[in-house]
Protein backbone atom coordinates (compact mmCIF):
# COMPACT_ATOMS: atom_id res chain seq x y z
CA UNK A 1 0.00 0.00 0.00
CA UNK A 2 2.83 2.12 0.77
CA UNK A 3 4.07 2.37 -2.97
CA UNK A 4 0.43 3.42 -3.96
CA UNK A 5 0.59 6.17 -2.04
CA UNK A 6 3.56 7.10 -2.83
CA UNK A 7 3.07 6.86 -6.84
CA UNK A 8 -0.22 8.68 -5.62
CA UNK A 9 1.30 11.41 -3.91
CA UNK A 10 3.92 12.12 -6.80
CA UNK A 11 1.08 11.98 -9.74
CA UNK A 12 -1.09 14.49 -7.71
CA UNK A 13 1.82 16.78 -7.47
CA UNK A 14 3.11 16.50 -10.92
CA UNK A 15 -0.44 16.98 -12.36
CA UNK A 16 -1.32 19.88 -9.21
CA UNK A 17 1.80 22.22 -9.81
CA UNK A 18 2.11 21.77 -13.90
CA UNK A 19 -1.83 22.58 -13.92
CA UNK A 20 -1.04 25.55 -11.43
CA UNK A 21 1.22 26.68 -13.74
CA UNK A 22 -0.30 26.52 -17.23
CA UNK A 23 -3.35 27.91 -15.76
CA UNK A 24 -1.91 31.17 -14.61
CA UNK A 25 -0.20 31.17 -17.96
CA UNK A 26 -3.34 30.97 -19.80
CA UNK A 27 -4.72 33.56 -17.78
CA UNK A 28 -1.77 36.24 -18.57
CA UNK A 29 -1.54 34.55 -22.10
CA UNK A 30 -5.33 35.87 -23.35
CA UNK A 31 -5.49 38.80 -20.86
CA UNK A 32 -2.12 40.50 -21.72
CA UNK A 33 -0.48 38.24 -24.53
CA UNK A 34 -3.30 37.85 -27.25
CA UNK A 35 -3.35 34.16 -26.94
CA UNK A 36 -6.77 34.59 -28.78
CA UNK A 37 -4.52 33.74 -32.64
CA UNK A 38 -3.48 29.81 -32.40
CA UNK A 39 0.12 31.38 -34.06
CA UNK A 40 0.66 33.64 -31.12
CA UNK A 41 1.07 31.02 -28.69
CA UNK A 42 4.68 29.43 -27.88
CA UNK A 43 5.22 26.14 -28.72
CA UNK A 44 6.23 25.27 -25.33
CA UNK A 45 3.09 26.59 -24.04
CA UNK A 46 0.94 23.76 -26.23
CA UNK A 47 3.51 21.25 -25.63
CA UNK A 48 3.17 22.25 -21.40
CA UNK A 49 -0.66 21.27 -21.99
CA UNK A 50 0.10 17.81 -24.17
CA UNK A 51 2.28 17.06 -20.95
CA UNK A 52 -0.72 18.25 -18.47
CA UNK A 53 -2.43 15.39 -20.47
CA UNK A 54 -0.49 12.61 -20.57
CA UNK A 55 0.57 13.57 -16.54
CA UNK A 56 -3.13 13.51 -15.38
CA UNK A 57 -3.48 10.23 -17.37
CA UNK A 58 -0.85 8.28 -15.11
CA UNK A 59 -2.69 10.38 -12.10
CA UNK A 60 -5.71 8.78 -13.44
CA UNK A 61 -4.20 5.27 -13.23
CA UNK A 62 -1.85 5.85 -10.25
CA UNK A 63 -5.62 6.80 -8.38
CA UNK A 64 -7.67 4.49 -9.93
CA UNK A 65 -4.90 1.93 -8.25
CA UNK A 66 -5.32 3.63 -4.84
CA UNK A 67 -8.65 3.63 -4.75
CA UNK A 68 -8.93 0.43 -5.52
CA UNK A 69 -6.54 -0.86 -3.01
CA UNK A 70 -8.37 1.01 -0.08
CA UNK A 71 -11.58 -0.35 -1.92
CA UNK A 72 -12.95 3.37 -1.40
CA UNK A 73 -17.07 3.85 -2.71
CA UNK A 74 -17.79 5.36 -6.08
CA UNK A 75 -18.00 8.39 -4.87
CA UNK A 76 -15.38 9.02 -3.28
CA UNK A 77 -13.01 7.51 -6.34
CA UNK A 78 -14.91 9.94 -8.73
CA UNK A 79 -13.78 12.72 -6.43
CA UNK A 80 -9.94 11.78 -6.35
CA UNK A 81 -10.40 11.66 -10.38
CA UNK A 82 -11.70 14.75 -10.71
CA UNK A 83 -9.35 16.60 -8.19
CA UNK A 84 -6.57 16.72 -11.14
CA UNK A 85 -8.52 18.57 -13.28
CA UNK A 86 -9.10 21.39 -11.06
CA UNK A 87 -6.19 24.19 -9.63
CA UNK A 88 -5.25 22.84 -6.51
CA UNK A 89 -7.97 21.02 -6.05
CA UNK A 90 -4.81 17.51 -6.46
CA UNK A 91 -2.90 19.27 -3.06
CA UNK A 92 -6.09 19.14 -1.09
CA UNK A 93 -7.06 16.00 -2.54
CA UNK A 94 -3.73 14.48 -1.56
CA UNK A 95 -3.68 15.46 1.81
CA UNK A 96 -7.30 13.80 2.42
CA UNK A 97 -5.97 10.76 0.58
CA UNK A 98 -3.08 10.75 2.92
CA UNK A 99 -4.61 11.46 6.06
CA UNK A 100 -7.40 8.92 5.27
CA UNK A 101 -4.56 5.91 4.01
CA UNK A 102 -3.13 6.35 7.08
CA UNK A 103 -5.90 6.09 9.72
CA UNK A 104 -6.97 3.54 7.87
CA UNK A 105 -3.87 1.26 9.23
CA UNK A 106 -3.41 -0.21 5.86
CA UNK A 107 0.61 0.74 5.23
CA UNK A 108 3.03 -1.37 6.27
CA UNK A 109 5.54 -0.58 8.32
CA UNK A 110 9.12 0.64 6.78
CA UNK A 111 11.23 -1.75 6.68
CA UNK A 112 14.66 -0.87 6.77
Amino acid sequence: MRGALIRYRIMAWVTGVVLLVLTGWLILGYTMWNYSDVADKPHIYVLLWTMHGWFYFIYLITAVDLTFRMRWSLWATLGVLIAGTIPFASFFADHWVTKKVKASGKLQPKTT
